[in-house]
């Protein structure tokens, strides 16, 4: 068990008392039921921007907390608790570690923006329904004026309403990061239905030019600043969904301690205790890799690859078990829309699949060792 430094502690605790009250599971549903395409309430980017979220990841040079990705673990953890919607995984961990990883005039104009809450970022990187950045289609034509862009992103988290998309796309020199206005000339932004009821979006890109200015990177710079962004928000994705596992394993374990069954707590039922013991070690384990992902990034080592990706597939396949098991272990009334534990299932989904489920990661970590 990780033991947290008092900066650590002071972090967890105050997500934890932030989020579980002003932004807890019951405002969650109040913005499911508004229909709203942004998916969260604006107020709260101003909230946790107040609080240094927001800038977690940015240097001090552009008003950011420098505080790191284990920070920003610990935070994402307590918004999988209380199933809070926002636009920090998209803004302050991908779209901020690209930012700062490209550097220049673009982090200097941006990263103030986004540490204060002023900007909403988002990543543009996926085209299909599976997670596949190595096989990007969409094409950055240089030009004159810049570059142009042609292509569509689909599942963009974060992309409806947001100020900017740093577009992936690939050219004849290699991999293109760039900067686009969501309001230029050639750009849709389609709002799109997830199962989590969050803000995603399609974009469509029909000969949409940018700058010189907003390419971010070109070539090896702009794979390395994608990989680091994307190897960050696996393992922040992990944690926010060891957060949803973690509150549903915790409605379970509470149902069985108060629920009887023919004058008998279920929670003395020797079956439904076992099933209760492997979730718990299962959650303790998964927190575990978490931890050392998110640190293995904060201290640059030649490890985070591996085991971001061992962490994001492990959380995919604990989330599962996590709200599963308390479904079942609540009988019929785990169906119901009154209990939390269909978000919390519908959360767990939509995350295991964000950035590459778990089949995606083990396959990748088997061809490291030669299987």
């Amino acid at each position: 068990m990780e033991i947290l430094n008092e900066d650590l502690t002071l972090v967890a605790e105050s997500a934890s008392g932030l989020l579980g009250k002003s932004h807890p599971i019951t405002a969650f549903r109040a913005l499911r039921d508004s229909g709203a395409a942004l998916g969260y309430d604006n107020a709260i980017v101003g909230e946790m921007a107040e609080m240094g979220w927001m800038g977690i990841v940015l240097p001090e040079s552009v008003d950011g907390a420098d505080f790191g990705y284990r920070a920003a673990g610990l935070i994402a953890e307590e918004m999988g608790r209380n199933l809070t919607a926002g636009p920090f995984l998209s803004t302050a961990v991908l779209a901020a570690t690209i930012l700062r990883t490209t550097g220049g005039d673009s982090l200097a104009q941006w990263g103030p923006r986004i540490a204060t809450g002023e900007a909403v970022i988002a990543l543009a990187v996926d085209e299909g329904a599976k997670h596949r950045p190595a096989n990007i289609q969409t094409t950055a034509t240089s030009g004159a004026d810049g570059v142009t862009l042609n292509g569509r992103k689909s599942f963009v988290v974060d992309g409806v309403d947001a100020d900017r998309l740093i577009v992936a796309a690939t050219s004849d020199a290699g991999p293109v990061l760039a900067l686009v206005d969501p309001q230029t000339k050639g750009v849709t932004v389609t709002s799109q239905v997830m199962l989590d009821h969050r803000n995603a979006a399609v974009v469509t890109l029909e000969n949409v030019t940018v700058s010189a200015e907003a390419v971010l990177a070109q070539g090896d710079a702009a794979q390395t600043a994608l990989d680091m962004a994307l190897r960050a928000g696996r393992a922040v994705a992990a944690a926010e969904q060891l957060g949803v596992a973690r509150a549903a394993a915790e409605q379970t374990f509470e149902y069985l301690r108060t629920r009887k069954q023919f004058g008998v707590l279920i929670g003395m039922f020797q079956s439904l205790q076992h099933r209760a013991a492997d979730l718990y070690c299962e959650l303790e384990q998964t927190a575990s890799l978490v931890s050392e992902a998110l640190n293995a990034l904060d201290q640059g080592r030649d490890d985070a690859e591996a085991l971001s990706r061992a962490a994001k597939a492990k959380a995919a396949r604990v989330g599962r078990q996590a709200t599963e098991e308390g479904v079942q272990m609540h009988g019929g009334i785990g169906m119901t829309d009154e209990m939390d534990l269909g978000l919390f299932m519908k959360r767990d989904r939509a995350l295991a699949e964000f950035l590459g489920d778990a089949g995606y990661h083990t396959e990748w970590l088997l061809r490291q060792r030669g299987i």
